[in-house]
């Protein structure tokens, strides 16, 4: 199955920068993220699987955004994609003096997530790693997640997700993919919503 390019378009206009107005609405904060059955992340600093689709959605939703990633995080990604190209990418790392071409380096995700929202972004995207997504969780700032649920266990995994309550989400199918040469597992793909209170 293919993402209907309605939904995609709809996302992207979520996420840009609008004319400054007195009511401006507040930037949303998005986690994407790719997780197995049971909350699995990675190993090593490295994803557990390769799914070129989710390869692709991910490139498509956060392209012309910034992404807001741990340094850990920001290394796993192969040299020749360092910092991801058509994004802002900013790290947030315990040391003040990490620096890299071409990104921001922050040392807190207030500090991190301050960028966007200062430019006048409507969306941001923070996209790793399990500690990065433990705190936006915990200081309850994350409005929208685009999560992909792999159909498969990894029982070598050594980071995960954290764990979330899904009675606090208002969950939407975007597109399932079955296993064929280039994904490596099935996986379906969910945007989450934040219930309101």
């Amino acid at each position: 199955m293919e993402l209907s390019s309605e939904p995609l378009e709809l996302i992207k206009e979520q996420g840009q920068a609008q004319p400054s107005e007195t009511d401006a609405p507040r930037m949303k904060v998005c986690i994407v993220a790719a997780i197995g059955e049971n909350l699995e992340l990675g190993k090593d600093n490295q994803l557990l699987w390769h799914l070129a689709e989710d390869m692709r959605f991910f490139k498509e939703l956060t392209s012309r955004h910034y992404v807001i990633m741990g340094r850990k995080s920001f290394e796993s990604i192969p040299k020749k994609y360092r910092p991801l190209p058509d994004r802002t990418n900013v790290i947030i790392s315990r040391d003040p003096e990490y620096m890299f071409e071409e990104c921001y380096t922050c040392t807190s995700l207030d500090e991190a997530l301050s960028l966007p929202a200062e430019n006048g972004e409507l969306a941001a995207f923070v996209i790793g790693g399990g500690e990065i997504f433990r705190l936006a969780l915990e200081q309850d700032v994350v409005d929208e997640m685009y999560l992909t649920h792999v159909n498969a266990s990894f029982p070598d995994a050594e980071i995960f997700f954290p764990a979330y309550d899904a009675s606090q989400w208002n969950k939407t199918h975007i597109k399932s993919i079955v296993a064929d040469s280039q994904n490596q597992f099935g996986f379906d793909i969910f945007h989450y919503e934040k219930i309101k209170a």
